[in-house]
């Protein structure tokens, strides 16, 4: 059922994009490119999706979108200040209108008392005529990993509409 949720998220959002002219890249961590796959699973999404980054690893964080070396070892990976990165790194190497960035703890194993299992961070970058604007926003999950990863997913391509909408 929800994996529907994702094909009808992934239909609307395309089309929004498309009446907007505008493209859209994602840089996973938690998700391993799941964003990425419900998008392109989309008839015609390469009229506004051409490219996303799936950087597990800090090391693939810092060299393929620039987060900081020091911002990973002082807040983690799984934070706001990490996502907002991620999701401005995005943005700029894809050369895209819009960026969705996540960064979680997807269990089973990797949580801890400031951050359990199910904590995922957000990060949506957008292009404004004054710069770059970056909403993050902040979640916990229940489930098991793979509950964890597709609610990650949903709550991407929700937002995304909504800051389309209202931009």
């Amino acid at each position: 059922m929800d994996e529907k949720i994702l094909t009808q998220l992934s239909i609307e959002l395309g089309k929004k994009l498309k009446q907007q002219k505008r493209w859209v890249t994602f840089a996973e961590s938690c998700t391993g490119g799941w964003l990425a796959k419900v998008i392109s699973d989309i008839a015609g999404s390469s009229a506004y999706f051409d490219r996303g980054f799936v950087t597990y690893s800090n090391k693939a964080k810092h060299q393929m979108l620039g987060v900081s070396e020091t911002v990973l070892q002082q807040y983690g990976a799984v934070s706001e200040q990490v996502v907002k990165e991620m999701a401005i790194g995005a943005l700029k190497a894809a050369q895209a209108d819009l960026a969705v960035s996540v960064s979680g703890i997807a269990g089973p194993d990797g949580g801890s008392e400031k951050k359990p299992v199910g904590t995922v961070w957000f990060g949506f970058a957008h292009r404004t005529e004054n710069g770059i604007e970056v909403v993050t926003r902040h979640c916990c999950f229940n489930g098991d990993r793979n509950e964890v990863r597709l609610q990650a997913a949903i709550y991407s391509l929700k937002t995304l509409l909504l800051v389309i909408i209202k931009n």
